[in-house]
């Protein structure tokens, strides 16, 4: 298949992933309310027992905002086992062009039916393989195989293959869902595992079949999308971009950088002030910079920021003192599935922070502004990812360890 990443590079990609590995956030965590204070002490153990030799970031990242560890990682992985093949509640974006369309959806996308929605129970498989990856020999990773082989078979492949070729389906799950789907698929090679070798050989042709509807769509997108929900271009871009940098997918990276050139590289004055919209989970302004960090050299990186984002304060002091230039949202209601929504957003925004400190040059005076914003929104949202509720625990589990585990950027060579 044209999107397969040669082997060589395989290893190599597989040997520059660091996790973030820290035994401390397990009584973090506890105080927070997000593991139960009686078992803290004992996951602490467990963790220390489990999880890899902990090991230093790579060279100029910034500290995170909230490390991942083995008890937390299980409480995680606990959320998409819980979802992954739990086929109602469904909430389902789906053409009928007749009758035979009306089917239950474990018959329409047999690979991805559960955790309310296909975009979501993609993201699940792919908490599941990441977890994996850092933790293989956690008390939960036969579980997770043995779930995960349930869906990757060649049988729900094609099902879900000829349910994208469907009449009317030209834009299902673009961009969010099909760039996640990209992104689970960098995620299983970079795995060195048997299983993963032969899931990513398996998901091949729908790798390739959202790759080129993708690559087809970039080029015929007139404006960027600057929303806070699913449609929004800048994050599925990020996606993207860590996919194709994994794969040496030139062509995609080629366009990509077509459109930031198109959509983002003269924005001035992103209106921060004005989010959120009460039913983000992307933050719009930080998206883009996240994305943008990824195209720019860094000098020429900080150089765009200051323009695009002037309000990030520049002292430390300003930064220690708390100054707020960005406050994290609130949540009302997490029962209210659009409501909750904004737990994603403050940990999607401590990740984007995070990356935006990450591509700037490492004496730059507005980086300790940014790590000091992503604490704080990380420490508003994360004690929330709980599973409480179904409206968030089917998907802020993937939040969760995209940000913890710094997937935004420990991801690429």
């Amino acid at each position: 298949m044209r999107h397969r990443i040669a082997p060589e590079r395989a290893a190599a990609t597989r040997a520059s992933v660091v996790p973030a590995v820290a035994l401390s956030a397990v009584f973090a965590l506890s105080a927070a309310g997000v593991l139960d204070p009686a078992v803290a002490g004992g996951a602490a153990t467990a963790a220390a027992a489990a999880s890899p030799s902990p090991r230093s970031s790579p060279p100029g990242a910034p500290p995170a905002a909230s490390a991942l560890d083995a008890a937390a990682a299980a409480r995680f992985a606990a959320l998409a086992l819980k979802c992954l093949h739990q086929e109602y509640p469904n909430h389902i974006n789906h053409t009928l062009n007749s009758v035979a369309d009306a089917r239950p959806p474990h018959e329409l996308t047999p690979a991805f039916y559960g955790c309310l929605d296909w975009h979501s129970d993609v993201h699940g498989h792919w908490l599941l393989v990441r977890l994996l990856r850092l933790y293989p020999q956690a008390p939960f990773a036969a579980t997770a195989r043995a779930e995960l082989a349930r869906s990757f078979t060649p049988q729900n492949v094609a099902g879900e293959l000829a349910y994208l070729r469907g009449d009317g389906r030209a834009s299902f799950e673009r961009p969010y869902g099909l760039a996640w789907l990209l992104r689970l698929v960098a995620e299983l090679r970079q795995w060195d595992d048997a299983d993963a070798r032969r899931w990513s050989a398996t998901l091949a042709p729908l790798e390739s079949e959202a790759a080129a509807r993708l690559e087809s769509w970039l080029p015929k997108l007139h404006y960027p999308i600057r929303i806070g929900e699913h449609d929004q271009t800048a994050f599925a871009f990020g996606l993207l971009w860590d996919w194709a940098a994994l794969g040496g997918d030139a062509h995609m990276r080629g366009l990509l950088t077509d459109a930031a050139q198109r959509f983002y590289r003269h924005d001035r004055d992103c209106p921060l002030a004005y989010e959120p919209s009460g039913e983000d989970f992307l933050s719009p302004c930080l998206a883009e910079a996240d994305f943008m960090r990824r195209v720019l050299s860094p000098a020429v990186f900080a150089q765009w920021l200051s323009a695009f984002l002037p309000q990030i304060p520049r002292s430390g002091a300003a930064a220690s003192a708390g100054q707020a230039w960005l406050v994290p949202g609130v949540v009302t209601d997490r029962a209210d599935p659009k409501l909750a929504h904004i737990d994603g957003l403050n940990l999607s925004r401590a990740w984007m922070l995070e990356g935006i400190a990450h591509g700037l040059p490492p004496q730059d005076a507005r980086i300790a502004a940014l790590l000091a914003s992503a604490r704080e929104h990380a420490a508003a949202s994360l004690p929330a990812v709980t599973g409480e509720h179904y409206e968030g625990g089917h998907w802020l589990g993937t939040y969760a360890v995209y940000l913890t585990s710094r997937a935004g950027f420990t991801a690429v060579p």
